[in-house]
């Protein structure tokens, strides 16, 4: 019988770098954190 949960039969069909995707993530979530900060301070002295 086949152990099924064998890890070597797993192929991963689209190799990504994690690391990579992880940075990318941060990179633009505080991208947009910036533009929502500035954003935000446009509004206040425009209402002001």
């Amino acid at each position: 019988m086949e152990n099924v949960q064998d890890p070597r039969q797993h192929i991963n069909e689209e190799p990504r770098n994690d690391f990579n995707d992880v940075a990318n993530g941060f990179a633009w979530m505080f991208i947009f954190m910036v533009v929502v900060f500035f954003g935000a301070i446009a509004i206040k002295y425009l209402i002001s």
